[in-house]
């Protein structure tokens, strides 16, 4: 999409006989307004991180001004998180103080994941308190939504509370999802839950969400949107046995960098394709039949990742 762009200018500026076109091929379109050189029609937009707001630190408010400006480039934009939203319990005073004053501008477009650290009160009381009936049906945490004719569901990787594996003693999350999965007729499906399946960090890989990937991989799904690890890592599209599969594999991404303290990579997994430790949101743009994705650094961050994808 950058390339065309930069090639139209510089025609342009060709033709125009000025050295301006050089001026503007060293300044590429903002990453929150490119979407209107797309021909396709844009479904909508989704941006978010998780592990996002603690009172000592300022990660938050500089992540929060991302979301200002990627709002304002698209009104209609989604807000989505991937858990643990007010350090360190999740209380409700804590939303109020730590997360309220900045990602909680959003709230009324925001469509939240819970995360570990939002169960600090029992049931992630206090987490219900803040996002009513936005967050699901109280004690069960999981919920879905289109976002054009895209479909979006939102789990709980909370296994011991609400069961993440089919005829589970702990709960009928997945079957929930199951039967979810199975009455939508969107082409593109997105899944986001707090603990990833695989990951580069302390944490590694989650062999107890192995339903949700195969329960979604069965469906065709595109995307897994994950947090916990305070860092960005995207993997390439995976089977759920971990193996890259280009023709119906899932994308995930680890987006842990909303403001809670950054954190190093371990062990980095064969299947991770880009890694990244800046604050930063996610932007995805929502299409008929493809995607595109953005990590957008907070102000004083480096690292950028961007690519396309179709659905299967």
């Amino acid at each position: 999409m950058r390339q065309l762009v930069v090639t139209l200018v510089l025609v342009l500026g060709l033709v125009a006989g000025t050295s301006a076109a050089y001026l503007l091929l060293l300044q590429p379109r903002s990453a929150v307004n490119d979407d209107s050189a797309n021909p396709t029609p844009v479904q909508g937009v989704l941006v978010g991180a998780g592990d996002i707001a603690r009172c000592t630190d300022d990660g938050d408010e500089v992540t929060a001004a991302l979301l200002d400006e990627v709002v304002a480039a698209h009104p209609e934009a989604v807000v989505f998180t991937t858990g643990d939203h007010a350090y360190p319990d999740g209380t409700y005073q804590e939303f109020l103080d730590c997360y309220d004053p900045s990602w909680g501008r959003h709230k009324d477009r925001t469509r939240p994941a819970v995360g570990n650290h939002d169960f600090g009160t029992t049931k992630a009381a206090d987490y219900h308190r803040y996002w009513g009936d936005r967050a699901g049906e109280f004690d069960h945490y999981y919920y879905s939504y289109d976002v054009g004719d895209w479909h979006v569901v939102v789990l709980s990787a909370e296994c011991h509370r609400v069961g993440c594996e089919l005829d589970s003693q702990d709960g009928d999350q997945a079957e929930w999802l199951q039967g979810d999965l199975e009455a939508s007729d969107a082409q593109c499906t997105i899944a986001i839950w707090h603990d990833p399946r695989w990951s580069s960090g302390r944490y590694g890989n989650n062999a107890d969400l192995g339903t949700f990937w195969e329960l979604l991989y069965d469906h065709d799904a595109e995307i897994v949107l994950n947090g916990h690890e305070h860092f960005y890592e995207r993997f390439e599209p995976m089977n759920p046995d971990g193996r890259v599969d280009e023709a119906r594999g899932i994308r995930q991404f680890i987006v842990g960098t909303g403001g809670g303290e950054l954190r190093e990579f371990e062990e980095i997994q064969p299947t991770s394709a880009a890694r990244g430790g800046d604050y930063g949101v996610l932007k995805l743009t929502l299409e008929d039949g493809r995607y595109s994705w953005e990590f957008l650094p907070a102000e004083g961050g480096a690292f950028v990742d961007s690519g396309t994808g179709t659905c299967h």
